[in-house]
């Protein structure tokens, strides 16, 4: 393997996550399009979660998640298909990430289980947030994306124009 590889592994690592977890946000977002025009379905999923919920999150179910529901059925659905699109593009990696740990976070705080032990072995738990970790610190400029695609014509039509120029000794 040539050095040259071998530095650009971790930039093509975090592609590979950023990838994953754009398909990941892609169909959980997808799971909710009828959210879109029905704000009860996820009304109805609170008061479900309320049924089991710990301490902190009856509170925040009752006080800002069940009244916010029918605002936040939308927003949850734009939010988890925008994190999508920006980690499946390579756009915007670092906020969308930092957007993506909120939305996890605010849906394992409202379900209660981010508050237990066995949190720690949840698929959906720290696998999801480590990796989105990853890309909120080091998720810049990353390979096989449009931003560094774009970066790269624009770079290079620069340097097409500066070549051509007059008094440019070619």
């Amino acid at each position: 393997m040539s050095h040259h590889a071998d530095t650009h592994a971790p930039a093509l690592g975090l592609r590979a996550v950023s990838l994953a977890l754009g398909v990941f946000f892609l169909f959980m977002g997808l799971d909710k399009v009828a959210w879109l025009m029905d704000g009860s379905l996820l009304t109805a999923e609170l008061r479900d979660w309320l049924t089991r919920a710990p301490p902190l999150s009856r509170w925040y179910l009752e006080t800002i998640a069940i009244p916010g529901a029918p605002v936040f059925a939308r927003l949850v659905l734009a939010g988890e298909l925008t994190v999508a699109a920006a980690l499946l593009l390579g756009v915007c990696v670092r906020s969308a990430s930092v957007i993506g740990i909120v939305m996890v976070l605010n849906f394992h705080v409202g379900m209660g289980v981010a508050l237990r032990w066995d949190y720690l072995w949840n698929a959906y738990g720290p696998p999801v947030l480590g990796s989105l970790l990853g890309l909120a610190v080091g998720g810049k400029a990353l390979p096989w994306s449009v931003t560094t695609a774009w970066h790269a014509r624009s770079a290079h039509a620069s340097d097409s124009r500066q070549a051509a120029a007059p008094g440019s000794g070619v």
